[in-house]
Protein backbone atom coordinates (compact mmCIF):
# COMPACT_ATOMS: atom_id res chain seq x y z
CA UNK A 1 0.00 0.00 0.00
CA UNK A 2 1.16 2.86 -0.98
CA UNK A 3 -0.06 7.23 0.26
CA UNK A 4 0.44 9.76 -2.23
CA UNK A 5 1.53 13.18 -1.02
CA UNK A 6 1.57 15.97 -3.06
CA UNK A 7 2.51 13.79 -6.65
CA UNK A 8 4.71 11.71 -4.49
CA UNK A 9 4.21 7.98 -3.74
CA UNK A 10 5.20 7.20 0.02
CA UNK A 11 5.52 2.98 0.88
CA UNK A 12 3.63 2.59 3.96
CA UNK A 13 6.13 -0.34 5.65
CA UNK A 14 6.77 -0.18 9.21
CA UNK A 15 10.63 -0.11 9.78
CA UNK A 16 10.41 -4.15 10.78
CA UNK A 17 8.90 -4.33 7.14
CA UNK A 18 10.93 -2.04 5.54
CA UNK A 19 14.15 -3.96 7.14
CA UNK A 20 12.71 -7.32 5.63
CA UNK A 21 12.45 -5.80 2.50
CA UNK A 22 15.76 -5.17 2.05
CA UNK A 23 17.37 -8.25 3.40
CA UNK A 24 15.28 -10.46 1.16
CA UNK A 25 16.96 -8.27 -1.85
CA UNK A 26 20.63 -8.75 -0.47
CA UNK A 27 19.63 -12.33 -0.09
CA UNK A 28 18.54 -12.88 -3.48
CA UNK A 29 20.81 -10.11 -5.11
CA UNK A 30 17.99 -8.45 -6.15
CA UNK A 31 18.80 -4.67 -7.02
CA UNK A 32 16.79 -2.16 -4.88
CA UNK A 33 16.94 1.39 -4.58
CA UNK A 34 15.70 3.14 -1.54
CA UNK A 35 14.71 6.74 -0.91
CA UNK A 36 14.37 8.16 2.43
CA UNK A 37 11.94 11.51 1.77
CA UNK A 38 11.63 13.89 4.43
CA UNK A 39 9.10 17.31 3.61
CA UNK A 40 11.99 19.33 2.13
CA UNK A 41 12.77 16.88 -0.38
CA UNK A 42 8.49 16.15 -0.94
CA UNK A 43 8.32 20.09 -1.33
CA UNK A 44 11.08 20.46 -3.62
CA UNK A 45 9.87 17.85 -6.04
CA UNK A 46 6.72 19.20 -6.66
CA UNK A 47 8.33 21.86 -8.51
CA UNK A 48 11.26 19.90 -9.85
CA UNK A 49 9.58 17.03 -11.91
CA UNK A 50 12.62 15.29 -12.27
CA UNK A 51 13.41 15.21 -8.54
CA UNK A 52 9.46 13.64 -8.27
CA UNK A 53 10.34 11.00 -10.89
CA UNK A 54 13.22 9.83 -9.51
CA UNK A 55 11.72 9.54 -5.87
CA UNK A 56 8.83 8.01 -7.55
CA UNK A 57 10.67 5.38 -9.39
CA UNK A 58 12.58 3.90 -6.20
CA UNK A 59 11.72 0.54 -5.36
CA UNK A 60 11.13 1.91 -1.90
CA UNK A 61 10.22 5.38 -0.54
CA UNK A 62 10.23 5.54 3.48
CA UNK A 63 8.38 8.47 5.53
CA UNK A 64 11.66 9.80 6.90
CA UNK A 65 9.91 12.32 9.69
CA UNK A 66 7.08 12.53 11.62
CA UNK A 67 5.80 15.41 8.66
CA UNK A 68 5.39 12.54 6.19
CA UNK A 69 3.43 10.34 8.71
CA UNK A 70 0.75 13.41 9.45
CA UNK A 71 0.78 14.57 5.63
CA UNK A 72 -0.29 10.39 4.34
CA UNK A 73 -2.66 10.22 7.20
CA UNK A 74 -4.04 14.19 6.81
CA UNK A 75 -4.36 12.89 3.17
CA UNK A 76 -6.32 10.12 3.76
CA UNK A 77 -3.58 6.76 3.94
CA UNK A 78 -2.39 5.90 7.21
CA UNK A 79 1.28 5.34 7.24
CA UNK A 80 2.46 3.33 10.28
CA UNK A 81 5.78 4.80 11.46
CA UNK A 82 8.26 7.26 10.25
CA UNK A 83 11.50 5.57 8.71
CA UNK A 84 14.31 7.67 8.76
CA UNK A 85 17.17 7.37 6.98
CA UNK A 86 19.87 7.11 10.41
CA UNK A 87 16.90 4.84 11.82
CA UNK A 88 16.54 2.79 8.70
CA UNK A 89 20.45 2.24 8.63
CA UNK A 90 21.08 1.50 12.54
CA UNK A 91 17.78 -0.77 12.22
CA UNK A 92 19.74 -3.01 9.26
CA UNK A 93 22.87 -3.76 11.25
CA UNK A 94 21.57 -6.55 13.09
CA UNK A 95 20.69 -8.18 9.81
CA UNK A 96 23.85 -7.21 8.42
CA UNK A 97 25.80 -8.73 11.30
CA UNK A 98 24.05 -12.19 10.75
CA UNK A 99 24.13 -11.95 7.25
CA UNK A 100 27.99 -10.76 7.18
CA UNK A 101 26.92 -7.98 4.42
CA UNK A 102 29.27 -6.24 2.80
CA UNK A 103 28.77 -2.46 3.40
CA UNK A 104 30.30 0.68 2.30
CA UNK A 105 30.06 4.04 3.39
CA UNK A 106 30.35 6.93 0.83
CA UNK A 107 29.65 10.48 2.34
CA UNK A 108 30.30 12.80 5.14
CA UNK A 109 33.48 15.02 5.06
CA UNK A 110 37.14 13.29 5.23
CA UNK A 111 37.15 11.17 8.35
CA UNK A 112 33.71 10.88 9.38
CA UNK A 113 32.74 7.80 7.23
CA UNK A 114 35.80 5.95 8.51
CA UNK A 115 35.02 6.98 11.95
CA UNK A 116 31.48 5.91 11.89
CA UNK A 117 32.51 2.72 10.11
CA UNK A 118 35.08 1.71 13.17
CA UNK A 119 32.47 2.24 15.85
CA UNK A 120 29.66 0.24 13.71
CA UNK A 121 32.28 -2.73 13.20
CA UNK A 122 33.14 -2.49 17.56
CA UNK A 123 29.31 -3.31 18.02
CA UNK A 124 28.71 -5.58 14.80
CA UNK A 125 31.73 -7.29 14.15
CA UNK A 126 30.30 -10.05 11.52
CA UNK A 127 29.51 -6.57 9.07
CA UNK A 128 32.55 -6.08 6.99
CA UNK A 129 32.67 -2.49 6.25
CA UNK A 130 34.74 -0.22 4.01
CA UNK A 131 34.54 4.03 3.76
CA UNK A 132 35.14 6.67 1.82
CA UNK A 133 34.53 10.14 2.00
CA UNK A 134 32.19 12.54 -0.04
CA UNK A 135 34.49 15.43 -0.94
CA UNK A 136 35.58 13.99 -3.89
CA UNK A 137 36.27 15.82 -7.76
CA UNK A 138 34.95 15.01 -10.14
CA UNK A 139 38.24 14.23 -11.53
CA UNK A 140 38.36 11.89 -8.69
CA UNK A 141 34.74 9.81 -9.39
CA UNK A 142 36.30 7.41 -11.45
CA UNK A 143 38.44 6.28 -8.63
CA UNK A 144 36.19 6.59 -5.93
CA UNK A 145 33.66 4.13 -8.33
CA UNK A 146 36.62 1.69 -9.20
CA UNK A 147 36.71 1.34 -4.95
CA UNK A 148 33.35 0.85 -4.83
CA UNK A 149 32.86 -1.72 -7.41
CA UNK A 150 36.17 -3.94 -6.45
CA UNK A 151 34.67 -4.17 -2.60
CA UNK A 152 31.39 -5.35 -4.15
CA UNK A 153 29.06 -4.07 -1.58
CA UNK A 154 25.94 -5.47 -0.78
CA UNK A 155 24.24 -2.21 0.53
CA UNK A 156 25.84 1.19 -0.36
CA UNK A 157 24.68 3.72 1.96
CA UNK A 158 25.17 7.40 0.01
CA UNK A 159 25.30 10.30 2.61
CA UNK A 160 25.88 13.42 0.33
CA UNK A 161 22.70 15.14 1.40
CA UNK A 162 19.29 15.18 -0.78
CA UNK A 163 18.95 15.57 -3.28
CA UNK A 164 22.38 15.61 -4.19
CA UNK A 165 22.88 11.48 -3.18
CA UNK A 166 19.71 10.54 -4.78
CA UNK A 167 21.10 11.87 -8.04
CA UNK A 168 24.35 10.51 -7.66
CA UNK A 169 22.53 6.72 -6.95
CA UNK A 170 20.90 7.21 -9.91
CA UNK A 171 23.43 8.07 -12.14
CA UNK A 172 25.53 5.59 -10.89
CA UNK A 173 23.27 2.01 -11.15
CA UNK A 174 24.86 -1.69 -10.39
CA UNK A 175 27.48 -0.25 -7.46
CA UNK A 176 25.49 -2.41 -4.68
CA UNK A 177 22.24 -5.14 -4.54
CA UNK A 178 20.92 -2.37 -2.78
CA UNK A 179 21.69 1.53 -2.44
CA UNK A 180 20.03 3.85 0.23
CA UNK A 181 20.58 8.01 0.54
CA UNK A 182 21.17 8.26 4.12
CA UNK A 183 21.70 11.80 4.96
CA UNK A 184 23.78 13.12 7.54
CA UNK A 185 23.41 9.62 9.39
CA UNK A 186 27.15 8.93 8.98
CA UNK A 187 27.86 12.50 11.82
CA UNK A 188 25.11 10.73 13.89
CA UNK A 189 27.18 7.36 13.44
CA UNK A 190 30.59 8.80 14.52
CA UNK A 191 29.01 10.77 17.27
CA UNK A 192 30.16 14.28 15.79
CA UNK A 193 26.97 15.15 15.96
CA UNK A 194 24.54 14.19 18.94
CA UNK A 195 20.89 13.14 18.13
CA UNK A 196 17.97 14.38 20.47
CA UNK A 197 17.15 12.29 23.12
CA UNK A 198 15.27 9.49 22.88
CA UNK A 199 12.15 11.35 24.88
CA UNK A 200 12.59 14.05 22.18
CA UNK A 201 12.62 11.43 19.38
CA UNK A 202 9.21 10.35 21.05
CA UNK A 203 8.21 13.64 21.32
CA UNK A 204 8.41 13.87 17.45
CA UNK A 205 10.26 17.22 18.07
CA UNK A 206 13.57 16.25 17.08
CA UNK A 207 13.59 18.67 14.58
CA UNK A 208 13.25 21.40 17.14
CA UNK A 209 16.12 19.72 18.88
CA UNK A 210 18.62 20.21 15.79
CA UNK A 211 17.64 23.82 15.31
CA UNK A 212 18.62 24.66 18.65
CA UNK A 213 21.69 22.93 18.16
CA UNK A 214 22.46 23.81 14.95
CA UNK A 215 20.64 27.32 14.26
CA UNK A 216 21.73 27.84 10.94
CA UNK A 217 19.56 25.47 10.06
CA UNK A 218 16.62 27.97 9.69
CA UNK A 219 16.23 28.56 6.51
CA UNK A 220 15.99 24.95 5.79
CA UNK A 221 13.61 24.64 8.81
CA UNK A 222 10.96 26.95 7.40
CA UNK A 223 9.95 24.60 4.51
CA UNK A 224 8.22 22.88 7.55
CA UNK A 225 5.82 25.25 7.55
CA UNK A 226 5.30 25.83 3.81
CA UNK A 227 4.78 21.86 3.13
CA UNK A 228 1.95 22.06 5.84
CA UNK A 229 -0.01 24.62 4.55
CA UNK A 230 0.19 22.85 1.13
CA UNK A 231 -0.57 20.21 1.99
CA UNK A 232 -4.13 21.15 3.92
CA UNK A 233 -4.85 23.44 0.63
CA UNK A 234 -4.09 19.62 -1.01
CA UNK A 235 -6.40 18.07 1.26
CA UNK A 236 -9.00 21.07 0.64
CA UNK A 237 -9.17 20.52 -3.53
CA UNK A 238 -9.90 16.82 -2.58
CA UNK A 239 -12.24 17.42 -0.73
CA UNK A 240 -13.76 20.08 -2.91
CA UNK A 241 -13.13 17.49 -6.04
CA UNK A 242 -14.85 14.64 -4.28
CA UNK A 243 -18.00 17.01 -3.78
CA UNK A 244 -18.14 18.10 -7.38
CA UNK A 245 -17.71 13.81 -8.65
CA UNK A 246 -20.66 13.58 -6.21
Amino acid sequence: MKANILGVTIDTYSMQETVEQIRQAVENRAPMRVVTANPEMIYASDRNQRLKKLINSADIVTADGIGVVWAARRLGTSVQERVTGIDLVQALFPAADAGKWRILFLGGKPGVAEQAANRVCREHSGIILEALHGYFSLAEEPFVLEKIRSFQPDVLLVGMGAPHQEYWIEEHPGLATVSIGVGGSFDALAGTVIRAPKRIQELHVEWLYRLWKEPWRWKRQTVLPRFVLKVLWHQVNLKNSCKSEG
